[in-house]
């Protein structure tokens, strides 16, 4: 169960009367900030919709989370909850977790204890785990994963600070969405390189994808393509940006993420 994609945000906001901007990237940016839980729809003023969002993401982990599962340490969760929540779409271990709480946030936490609280968050359905998966070898590799949020309301709910970090926002985002169509989804590795998606839904069949804000200088540019350089197969292969001007280089599909997103768009319908 997903919270609503970009698409069906504005449908929702069609479906009640409400008024959408005619700048398309404005409305995604709105999206981005308060995310996709539908009722905060309903509300016009922004702090009654951040209020009903953190109001929401209050009773999940107060009701649904701590008691459910009986958490005795709740400081220590909270602690584990927010890392992770904070540092979503970063790359990250276990044992880089238990260095960082135990060495520089000084919280004592077991190992088990750890990983039980981080399978809690993802049985609740808050956090996504985001395997490696060797472009090469087709293997998937249980170190170094990454987390991704159900709904990126969970982050800006938990901090003051409204500013968008778009790089993990708009791989969330993606991540989210494809998710929602039934792709299953892993952190590409081929060598050195890291390309950020690689989806998959059909046997065999795979999607590799780029994410990034802009590739409006030559240096971003080369840098995203760069994974791509070292593809060897024949694959389709998506960049996706907020670029209003789209770049065609390398049989690489590059498109503009929020319309691809509102159009109800499909990587196999899109091929």
């Amino acid at each position: 169960m997903f919270t609503l994609d970009f698409a069906e945000y504005l449908g929702m906001k069609r479906y009640l009367g409400k008024e959408a901007s005619s700048n398309l990237a404005q409305e995604f940016t709105e999206y981005i900030r308060l995310g996709g839980f539908p009722k905060a729809v309903e509300y016009d003023d922004e702090r009654d919709k951040r209020a009903y969002v953190q109001g929401v993401v209050q009773e999940i982990f107060e009701k649904d989370v701590k008691r459910s599962n009986k958490i005795r340490n709740v400081s220590v969760f909270n602690a584990v909850r927010d890392y992770l929540i904070n540092n979503f779409g970063a790359t990250t271990s276990l044992k880089n977790l238990l260095e960082h709480f135990n060495k520089v946030e000084k919280v004592h936490i077991k190992r088990e204890t750890l990983n039980r609280y981080i399978q809690i968050l993802v049985d609740a359905k808050i956090i996504y785990r985001c395997q490696r998966f060797d472009m090469k070898s087709r293997k998937s590799l249980m170190r170094d994963e990454k987390y991704y949020l159900a709904d990126l309301g969970f982050y800006f709910a938990l901090n003051t600070d409204a500013r968008i970090n778009y790089g993990p926002a708009l791989e969330n985002v993606t991540y989210q969405y494809l998710r929602s169509l039934g792709y299953m989804m892993s952190v590409g590795r081929i060598g050195n390189l890291e390309c950020d998606f690689v989806a998959r839904r059909a046997f065999g069949e795979y999607f590799y994808i780029q994410v990034a804000m802009t590739i409006a200088d030559h240096a971003t540019e080369d840098r995203e393509y760069r994974p791509f350089e070292k593809i060897t197969d024949s694959y389709p292969r998506y960049l996706f940006t907020l670029d209003p001007l789209l770049q065609q280089r390398e049989g690489v599909r590059h498109l503009n993420l929020t319309e691809f997103i509102a159009s109800g768009g499909d990587l196999v319908s899109s091929n």
